[in-house]
């Protein structure tokens, strides 16, 4: 049976999420799928390092609270991350990367899929910053040393909004995608909707786990920014910056505007959206919209994000599901291992050519 081993990049929510579908479904997942997963390397900014080649065992740094987490004192373990040796040195197959997100230049996580790719081994993420930031040059890379470049995960989590579009929408030209790509922001209005504050608002989100400590990215719409993006590459093919996609946040509204627009049967949405004009340049943005009830987008409720896509035959498609949430991000990452198991095992190529040669040594 073909086995993947892994490096965790990061061991935060969901990388840790990732480990725990392992360890839960890992049989399974090898009789369904007919592969298995094993982890051999793990780096975070916090714990540090640890190195196992014979396999990590995952349950007791489960069992771990994530704060009083430290691999210095463990076999194989450091205090330092040594994130770059790791990744280029530690012989793995597949590496994870799931460290924070950059919106200015995308590091440190572009070097370390970088890194990885040079070093012959796929990359899958839930990163946005390599994606929006460094994409064309990072799947450049893969492709030059046969390897896969995954990021399902960096859009709408683990609702597969970029292979529906890529694997379902065979013959349609798409003109324009628009979506609610931001799960905390879509909670925040709701609550405004029922009431609330901003302020209150969002620290119910932070309490909840839908946002961070510093919220600033979900509130001015960097990171629906970052998404939109993504989406143009990957769905209209045009190559943004920041700078051509122009962007406004929902720090400015307030509760009773959100309201009165209820009255009137308006929704509230952050919505991100990418559209082709007469010319073939396309028009992208992030903006706070009042949407009417009969709009595609108008009731995605609470932290759920959908995408609606407009193709030419069949009028407007849209895809929800959920945009946040540990286990579900998680499964994004398990998408693209399975999406790289598929493409290099069809081709007779399931392992990166290094872990061939470390075989063909072994015996």
């Amino acid at each position: 049976m073909e086995r993947y081993d892994l490096a965790l990049i990061g061991f935060g929510g969901v990388n840790r999420g990732l480990a725990e579908l392992i360890v839960q479904r890992g049989d399974d997942l090898a009789h369904e799928m007919g592969f298995a997963l094993r982890v051999v390397a793990i780096t975070d900014l916090r714990a540090g390092s640890l190195v196992d080649n014979n396999g990590i065992d995952l349950v007791p740094l489960l069992a771990t609270e994530p704060h009083a987490m430290s691999f210095a004192g463990l076999t194989g373990g450091s205090a330092d991350p040594r994130n770059e040796w790791v990744i280029r040195h530690v012989p793995s197959d597949i590496v994870a990367e799931a460290t924070y997100t950059n919106p200015i230049d995308g590091e440190p996580a572009v070097s370390h899929v970088r890194w990885a790719l040079e070093s012959g081994k796929h990359v899958c993420t839930t990163n946005k910053g390599p994606v929006a930031l460094a994409g064309q040059e990072l799947k450049a890379l893969a492709a030059e040393h046969g390897v896969s470049f995954e990021f399902e995960g960096s859009v709408v989590s683990g609702t597969p909004i970029l292979r529906t579009a890529q694997r379902l929408f065979g013959g349609l030209q798409i003109e324009g995608v628009q979506g609610i790509l931001n799960g905390t922001s879509n909670y925040i209005l709701g609550r405004l909707a029922d009431g609330l504050d901003l302020q209150a608002a969002t620290a119910e989100a932070q309490e909840r786990g839908y946002a961070e400590a510093d919220p600033t990215a979900d509130l001015e719409g960097h990171d629906v920014q970052l998404k939109v993006m993504i989406l143009a590459s990957e769905v209209l093919g045009a190559e943004l910056s920041r700078e051509d996609v122009s962007c406004e946040g929902i720090s400015a509204l307030t509760s009773t505007e959100v309201q009165d627009a209820a009255s009137k049967g308006l929704h509230w949405k952050l919505v991100g959206s990418a559209k082709r004009r007469a010319d073939g340049t396309v028009d992208a943005r992030v903006a706070p919209q009042a949407l009417p009830a009969h709009h595609p987008l108008a009731g995605i409720p609470g932290a759920m994000n959908a995408v609606a896509f407009d193709t030419d035959i069949l009028g407007t498609v849209t895809v929800s599901g959920p945009g946040a949430g540990r286990l579900e991000t998680a499964y994004a990452l398990l998408s693209d291992i399975i999406a790289i198991h598929e493409r290099h095992h069809a081709s007779g190529s399931g392992a990166p050519a290094h872990r061939v040669l470390q075989e063909a040594l072994r015996d």
